[in-house]
């Protein structure tokens, strides 16, 4: 007789990296990367390509190993365990669906391919894969194939299927890199909302920025086989840890800066610098968001003037390109409503924000 199911989380349990390295050749993809997830948390791992987060998320599944650390599932240290013991659900960016299987047949595979004394009864798959199809929004399609679905639709798909298994631990890699915008919109919003009705721990690795801080309950940033910080979305965000998190997040501009006395000294013009922040060259990070434009009456002490290189529209909002100085980058400032400058105008402005971090 089959093994009883269920669409609710089976087990969902900690991840723990311990001092994970990977070394390729005599390069290293991963150099000591330390990461809790707490059960039933979506971590996401951002970075830039060839950052190590696939190569981390690989190595917690089983799939590659370590060069040294180890990996824990709860108590359990899974590092030499094989991918096929580990209990883990796997969703790739290309679906990984069998092209000759009905959708039916690609969710049960999972449970079709168990030993005879694990593997549930015929009657539990079907139930199963209809349960599991209703909760992925696609009540059903079992007899379609894969080619008679949109690109969204795989990928609910492969979710399910990485569900039927029960795994302990749900790992993403890039799974809505293949799709267009809006789809990725749409996807990621019903992807946290199926996050919180089963409760999976989950792994997230995307490139995606939005992508990252919308669905994730906290974010790891690495950059060259390191994480360069781990927090919530708003303390990655509003707080970034370290210069290069600084200039990752956000479409921010690196300005390089001198601080002397106190003062920020950028070409012709000076700011307050942070109490305490030591003289010397550092680098001014600068977001659209960062800069305001002076209001009537204001302190022009607490303003700089900058010529205005350009306007252009960014989605709903209107930006303007400011100069600094010759030999410093421009940057950019949104634009309020009823402020609306023209290229060659000068426009004031103040800081709201100051990313600063020596050089």
């Amino acid at each position: 007789m089959g093994a009883a199911m269920s669409t609710e989380a089976m087990e969902t349990v900690a991840i723990r990296a311990e001092g994970l390295e990977k070394h390729f050749a005599a390069v290293p993809a991963l150099n000591g990367v330390d990461l809790d997830v707490a059960p039933g948390e979506l971590v996401a791992l951002l970075g830039p390509s060839g950052s190590g987060k696939t190569t981390l998320l690989r190595i917690v599944a089983g799939l590659d190993h370590p060069t040294a650390g180890r990996v824990f599932f709860g108590d359990e240290d899974a590092t030499a365990l094989p991918v096929q013991a580990r209990r883990v659900g796997f969703v790739f960016q290309s679906y990984a669906l069998f092209r000759h299987m009905t959708v039916g047949d690609n969710v049960a595979y999972g449970l079709k391919v168990r030993p005879r004394s694990a593997r549930p009864s015929r009657t539990d798959i079907r139930k199963r894969v209809s349960e599991l199809l209703e909760l992925v929004h696609l009540p059903g399609l079992e007899k379609r194939f894969p080619a008679q679905l949109s690109g969204g639709q795989r990928q609910r798909v492969a979710l399910a299927r990485a569900l039927a298994v029960e795994p302990r631990v749900l790992l993403l890699d890039e799974p809505f890199g293949a799709l267009d915008a809006k789809v990725r919109r749409d996807l990621r919003r019903w992807l946290r909302d199926l996050h919180d009705r089963t409760g999976h721990t989950t792994l997230f690795v995307t490139h995606d920025q939005d992508e990252a801080l919308e669905l994730a309950d906290r974010v790891a940033i690495l950059d060259r086989g390191r994480i360069e910080q781990i927090g919530t979305p708003d303390e990655v965000y509003d707080r970034p840890a370290t210069a290069f998190v600084a200039g990752f997040i956000g479409e921010a501009v690196k300005v390089p800066v001198t601080v002397a006395g106190g003062r920020v000294l950028l070409g012709p013009h000076g700011l307050p610098a942070p109490d305490g922040f030591r003289d010397g060259p550092a680098a001014l990070f600068v977001r659209p968001r960062d800069l305001v434009a002076a209001e009537d009456g204001e302190d022009v002490a607490d303003t700089m003037p900058l010529a205005v290189a350009g306007v252009r529209r960014a989605g709903p909002a209107r930006r303007a390109e400011l100069s600094i100085a010759e030999h410093l980058p421009a940057v950019e400032i949104e634009l309020p409503p009823h402020v609306s400058p023209s290229r060659g105008d000068t426009l004031a402005v103040r800081f709201s924000t100051l990313r600063l971090f020596p050089a």
